[in-house]
């Protein structure tokens, strides 16, 4: 995405659920080898025979009595955002053992029917083309999974299923879910919590969800967008998460691109734009409604608690039958990227994807998991963002974790009464979110009097010098002066409680680059930031950083059961960053050039970051070949460590982008750090608090950026060029040197365009968007 004494987050724009498994045994007609029986499963549910078409199996299997509930159990909307309707209880046949038993025969790859006849030589030949690729762009598509040689890389694949049938028999009275209503916390179980995500998953049958169609979910994070997403995967669907700042035409694209039966919004403002869309859906359905009251009614409109009592009473078996006919190498969730390149990309999930990271991540951070203790997160970033969903749905799935739900203006200054009432044992934050409390913290500490501000300069110093020694090999690790420990009693124990992060072992960075001065300024404060590296079509994480596997500005090692390797290196050891992994996604669905463009024939996945290791193993992140420059003079500039390290010798500057391609020289464009609008997330013209103090320190009046640009303020102006002077004093090149800038009238903003929902920086929108300005740059003087 302050000081001991509180701490208010500027408004950042939305970086914005026991089931019948009883196996019958195969009829004496079948013939099956010993071999054979002990790989194959036979569903509970008969499945269609193998001439059934895909619509027919699907009729099969979503078919059940149109059964309307009873007037006597209505419930009122407001009822239905707070009270989990109970599903119907499994069969008295279902046990977690037969669960158990079942789970560890599902095949990755599918085998021919047993009754079928073939010669050796023929048998060979379908088996072999019946053999899936590594990657596919159909919806209903297979993949043959990355299974390595390691015990983690070798771990039985899961259905998302399977995994959460685990965390049930593990973890069943664990809270799972916590949501505060009326200034008091509400706990879901783990038990509670599988039984609402199967009564969503009935009730997404009764209203026709196909198998591998779209239930898209545009909203704020809550317990509704947990149990939809899961619902949509147990009925056979695909989850799509869309982002709430999307626009009409946006979300219409993601739900005709997935082909959505289905679209689950959270308040007026997200159904205003669907019903903008309705029209071009096709494939649309039904629409559901978590939040508020709707007045217009339609016969494909229904609220919460209308939806759920769809499949109170909705036999199991349908839903029985499509879970035992899931494999883990099948598509169950759609992340769509930002569309920084061209329109959004489809990036298609596996269960096994999901299930394996989520294993290999948590024993690799060494997650806790009950009796011992529960792991506990805070909900707030966008969780159509894969990082927010790995994290808040999947891994605390894995390890029996709780995960409470920040309010929908977290942003806006309420996520850190959030942190404090919770104190989540880990917490993420994208850069965005971590820069903002540098600011505020030390724009309050600016304001401190004398001595409390020469108390917390000195801990700084003490603490930014202990925990850079730790990190040196050839420090003494492990050991601390007794200057720490009493810098920790005056002052960081006092900021982690402000924060709300008594608790935090864990504090993450992801999803952008961040800056080495927001790192040193939290390590100085002992709250090291841990950098994740990874992508959409990595399922979130590839490397992380540790407490022990940590260095500053490196995102890491790889997490277990991954590799990387570096192409075409040049002589610096920098070259394309690619990865290889159970978590490397399926494909972008129906795009397959794009998809050839990133899976190699090896079934590397090329990321387009360029990179580095070190001799111990740490990967750096260097720049994206889209973003590098390069000049008139055919000069490669990367572009980001210029970039920061303009922002970090001027501290006023909020964003900086470097343009020059095909250009005699570099520019750069600067815009200043200025209040947001609570409401639209819009950047103002008035400066923050932070930049009217460093105004003043050079001697400047100014309050407002109008006030600066075009060289109105002359102390600004040289402040600024002295600054890049600096800069371009330890470029290892001239070409590398900025030669002109200008300061921007706004700020870059998500509704412009020019940055994405986690404050990823668009420079092709930017680009567009200043084009003149740009050219006016390059005129002659």
């Amino acid at each position: 995405m302050t000081t001991p004494c509180c701490v208010h987050v500027e408004n950042i724009a939305v970086l914005e659920d026991e089931i019948c498994l009883s196996t019958p045994h195969p009829t004496p007609s079948t013939s099956l080898s010993d071999a054979e029986e002990e790989f194959t499963i036979v569903p509970a549910t008969p499945k269609p025979s193998p001439s059934t078409s895909l619509s027919d199996a699907e009729a099969e299997l979503t078919i059940v009595p149109a059964t309307q509930p009873s007037p006597s159990t209505s419930l009122s909307d407001a009822e239905a955002e707070l009270t989990i309707v109970p599903a119907t209880q499994p069969s008295p046949s279902t046990s977690l053992s037969d669960a158990e038993a079942e789970l560890t025969t599902v095949p990755a790859t599918p085998k021919p029917s047993p009754s079928t006849s073939l010669s050796d030589a023929e048998a060979e030949l379908t088996i072999a083309a019946a053999q899936p690729s590594v990657l596919t762009t159909l919806k209903d598509g297979e993949v043959e999974l990355r299974i390595g040689d390691s015990e983690t890389s070798a771990e039985k694949p899961l259905t998302i299923h399977d995994m959460f049938m685990l965390s049930l028999e593990r973890y069943g009275d664990q809270p799972a879910l916590s949501l505060k209503v009326e200034r008091k916390w509400t706990d879901v179980d783990y038990r509670e919590y599988y039984l609402i995500c199967r009564q969503a998953a009935r009730s997404f049958l009764k209203l026709g969800l196909q198998r591998f169609h779209g239930v898209c979910i545009l909203g704020y994070n809550s317990p509704e967008w947990f149990i939809a997403n899961i619902g949509a995967i147990l009925a056979g669907g695909c989850a799509v998460g869309i982002y709430t700042t999307n626009s009409a035409e946006a979300c219409q694209y993601v739900a005709e691109h997935c082909e959505a039966n289905i679209i689950v919004v959270e308040n007026k403002r997200q159904l205003h734009k669907i019903l903008q869309v309705e029209d071009q859906l096709p494939h649309l359905k039904a629409i559901i409604y978590y939040r508020g009251e709707v007045k217009e009614k339609r016969s494909n409109l229904y609220t919460w608690a209308e939806f759920l009592l769809l499949g109170r009473d909705e036999p199991e078996e349908p839903l029985d039958a499509i879970i035992s006919s899931q494999k883990p190498n099948q598509c169950c969730t759609l992340i769509y990227t930002s569309g920084t390149t061209g329109q959004p990309k489809g990036v298609m999930l596996s269960h096994d994807n999901i299930t394996w990271t989520a294993l290999s991540i948590s024993r690799h951070a060494n997650l806790k998991e009950p009796p011992q203790a529960q792991e506990v997160v805070v909900s707030y970033l966008p969780l159509s963002h894969i990082a927010a969903q790995m994290i808040d749905i999947w891994i605390i799935m894995k390890v029996g974790g709780k995960t409470c739900f920040a309010q929908p203006d977290a942003l806006k200054g309420s996520l850190v009464n959030t942190m404090k009432e919770v104190n989540p044992t880990a917490f993420m934050g994208v850069p965005r979110v971590w820069e903002k409390m540098q600011e505020k913290m030390r724009n309050v500490g600016e304001q401190s009097p004398m001595i409390l501000r020469r108390v917390a300069a000195w801990a700084k110093r003490v603490g930014l010098e202990a925990n850079l020694t730790r990190m040196n090999p050839n420090g003494e690790a492990g050991r601390k002066p007794i200057s720490f420990h009493l810098a920790k009693f005056l002052v960081f124990k006092k900021i982690r409680k402000a924060l709300g992060l008594e608790r935090s072992r864990l504090c993450f960075t992801s999803a952008a680059p961040i800056s080495k001065d927001t790192l040193e300024f939290f390590l100085s404060l002992n709250i090291p930031l841990y950098e994740i590296y990874g992508m959409s079509e990595s399922t979130g994480p590839h490397t992380v950083s540790l407490p022990g596997i940590f260095k500053l500005t490196s995102c890491g090692k790889e997490i277990p059961g991954c590799k990387t390797k570096l192409h075409n290196p040049d002589e610096n050891g920098i070259g394309e960053i690619c990865l290889w992994g159970r978590h490397v996604f399926m494909g972008y669905l129906n795009m397959p050039e794009k998809t050839e463009e990133t899976l190699d024939a090896e079934g590397w996945l090329h990321s387009g970051d360029l990179g580095k290791h070190d001799n111990d193993g740490f990967i750096y992140i260097t720049g994206r070949i889209k973003e590098m420059i390069i000049t008139a003079g055919g000069e490669n500039v990367p572009p980001v460590p210029i970039e920061d390290a303009v922002k970090e010798a001027l501290p006023l500057i909020s964003n900086a982008m470097l343009v020059g391609d095909n250009r005699k020289f570099l520019s750069l464009l600067i815009t200043l750090k200025t209040q947001v609008n609570t409401e639209t997330g819009d950047p103002e013209d008035e400066l923050t608090p932070e930049a009217l103090e460093i105004c003043r320190k050079l001697g400047s009046n100014a309050t407002r950026v109008s006030q600066i640009i075009g060289g109105r303020d002359k102390f600004i102006h040289d402040a600024i060029t002295v600054g890049i002077k600096q800069v371009n004093e330890k470029a290892t090149s001239n070409a590398q040197k900025v030669q002109r800038w200008v300061i921007l009238a706004e700020d870059f903003s998500i509704s412009r365009g020019e940055l994405g929902p986690t404050m990823k920086l668009k420079r092709s929108v930017v680009l567009e968007n200043y084009k003149d300005l740009i050219d006016k740059l390059y005129l002659e003087p």
